[in-house]
């Protein structure tokens, strides 16, 4: 059992915090809102401190789970940073979804303390935090990606180290790609089968049988054809990661035409007020 602290308690953080507790390890937290993480101790037991200094003190890995790049620096970096409290042979995992640039740069800086680091974006959604059946794609070296990964196992199912520092990030950046062009096809696609007088159930049950099948399909026909979308991951946070991507494909070369239009079809969405529904809530275009 080691001393761990988790920086960012929300509705992915908040879970996976509770998985490393409920593996037995002592667990430090910090979050920006105070409440939230003394509700968290409360329900875990651990500790919680009021600067992710504080937090990371003595812990011999600290992992972070906030909204972006301005976030993780801020409780990252600085006198009041996670860094400032971090030792010698400790290690940071940051699995927030950010750039890969940022990943860079802490990286960097915590070689300068001789502290390991891994940026580990993960895949799953809410539901994946609270079954701790996440997948965790990282960015980093062997020695440190072993180190970390049975603390990882608590709140995933997969983890894969993709290679150098960033590349969990790039990997993560064409997961969030791929998953905007099928819910626009399951929405297009469901529209279509709902025009035609075709039943939902039986639908589904025989086309994710076959070659069409996917998560998004199983997971999210029903509420589609139901027009229900309060739930789930969040329009703004796709629209935040797919800006990511885009910036990225810029500085390589990437042409992503359905990526961008789907990017807009979301920005409809949250000018009549969907920001905090699921990404499934495309099909709400069509709906009449």
């Amino acid at each position: 059992m080691a001393n761990v602290a988790f920086i960012g308690l929300g509705v992915m953080g908040y879970p996976m915090a509770g998985h490393l507790a409920k593996a037995g390890h002592q667990v430090n937290v910090y979050n920006r809102t105070h409440s939230k993480a003394e509700q968290w101790v409360k329900e875990f037991g651990g500790a919680c401190f009021t600067t992710p200094k504080q937090a990371a003190t003595g812990c011999d890995i600290v992992l972070t789970c906030v909204g972006n790049d301005d976030d993780v620096r801020s409780v990252c970096l600085g006198d009041d940073g996670a860094l400032a409290g971090m030792s010698a042979g400790s290690i940071l995992v940051d699995h927030t979804t950010a750039s890969a640039e940022l990943a860079r740069e802490l990286a960097q800086q915590a070689q300068t303390q001789d502290v390991g680091f891994l940026d580990a974006p993960v895949s799953g959604g809410q539901a994946g935090a609270d079954n701790g059946v996440l997948t965790v794609m990282l960015g980093g070296d062997q020695a440190t990606y072993q180190t970390a990964k049975p603390f990882m196992a608590t709140y995933s199912r997969f983890t894969q180290l993709m290679g150098e520092v960033g590349s969990g990030q790039l990997a993560k950046m064409v997961n969030q790609i791929c998953i905007a062009g099928v819910v626009q096809g399951l929405a297009e696609a469901f529209t279509f089968a709902e025009n035609a007088g075709l039943d939902p159930d039986l639908l589904v049950e025989t086309i994710s049988k076959g070659a069409a099948g996917s998560w998004q399909m199983e997971n999210r026909y029903k509420t589609m054809f139901a027009g229900e979308y309060d739930f789930g991951f969040a329009v703004d946070w796709m629209r935040k990661d797919l800006s990511i991507a885009f910036a990225e494909a810029k500085k390589n070369g990437t042409q992503l035409p359905m990526t961008k239009m789907v990017d807009g079809f979301y920005k409809e969405i949250q000018r009549v007020g969907g920001n905090r529904w699921d990404t499934s809530s495309l099909i709400s275009r069509y709906k009449k």
